[in-house]
């Protein structure tokens, strides 16, 4: 039997939501729970799909793990809730949440600090104009990639290598988002960088780098095949890593991020330029997922990585006394 572990509390795990990611939010979650179980910890599954979020007060709970993915989840809104009803949450709080789940606010913000991303064009999907959809693969090149701005898990993304494959990716990406981004592709190695902590105690998990089939790292090729090649520890040059892991950190910093998160960086193959492409705040927690991958190979286990992450859970802004009384 094991032994209930009390200094936690009573844990609910969000999973599932209504965002598109929701099957892989319910996969992670899953992990989580039962991980945070096998250590003893009172956890339960909490859907916030299915119960108002005013249900984790009346039914006691007392901090939450954050396993939702994408909208209503990993954008700030849950987050916020969580901040009114006093109970501290895995991961970035409202604002980092917010922009983060927003790629072209992230460009921006990282673009200001002088950090590298690809360029891109941002369209409206009830806005754009024939003239502006044939100008955008003259401004920045072909192959591009077109995706919605504010979805995860490689939803709605093309890689377009021919202009005539604008309108279907343009009008794939719109199903899923308003806003569209369309950017540079960088021909490249893919590499991705988890991070732990928060602000100077924040540190780089070992970089990952991705090899799919054909360059495929998609929504069926992340979750639901073995096909996708993880190098961990990376092949890449030792002084690369560390410059990648340097990178990442002031990019997670920089958005104000906390607890935990991992970044998608392409390296240029000509020049051995680093790319930032977006930041996860709740990053996924499956069989497949990469930031256990990376702590494995840190030696971390995913029990206790699960761990150690409720064990930051916290509030942008605690309760005074005064306010508790």
């Amino acid at each position: 039997m094991v032994q209930q572990d009390v200094q936690f509390g009573k844990v609910a795990v969000l999973m599932g939501g209504q965002s598109a990611e929701r099957e892989v939010s319910l996969m992670s979650g899953q992990g989580v729970l039962a991980a945070l179980r096998a250590r003893g910890v009172d956890a339960h599954a909490f859907d916030p799909a299915s119960l108002p979020m005013d249900e984790l007060k009346k039914q006691g709970f007392t901090r939450c793990f954050i396993a939702l993915h994408g909208r209503y989840g990993e954008d700030g809104t849950v987050q916020g809730a969580l901040e009114l009803l006093g109970i501290p949450y895995t991961g970035a709080g409202v604002m980092a949440s917010s922009m983060a789940i927003d790629k072209v606010m992230t460009k921006r913000v990282w673009l200001a600090e002088g950090l590298p991303t690809p360029r891109y064009v941002l369209l409206h999907r009830s806005e754009y104009t024939p003239e502006r959809v044939r100008a955008i693969p003259a401004a920045l090149g072909l192959p591009l990639i077109v995706k919605p701005v504010r979805e995860g898990s490689s939803l709605g993304v093309t890689k377009v290598t021919s202009a005539d494959q604008m309108e279907q990716a343009l009008a794939d990406a719109a199903a899923l988002d308003a806003d569209i981004l369309c950017e540079e592709f960088i021909a490249g190695d893919e590499v991705t960088c988890p991070v732990l902590g928060t602000g100077g105690d924040a540190r780089a998990l070992p970089v990952i780098h991705i090899v799919a089939p054909e360059g495929q790292y998609d929504y069926q090729n992340k979750y639901f095949t073995d096909v996708t090649e993880y190098r961990v520890p990376c092949d890449l040059p030792a002084g690369e890593e560390a410059a990648i892991q340097q990178l990442v950190l002031k990019a997670y910093r920089v958005l104000g991020c906390r607890g935990w998160g991992r970044i998608d960086v392409m390296i240029d193959a000509a020049t051995r330029q680093p790319y930032l492409l977006e930041i996860n705040t709740s990053p996924g927690m499956t069989s497949h997922s990469l930031v256990p991958m990376a702590a494995q190979a840190a030696g971390t286990d995913y029990e206790t990585l699960c761990l150690q992450l409720l064990a930051s859970a916290s509030l942008d802004y605690p309760p005074t006394t005064e306010a508790r009384a």
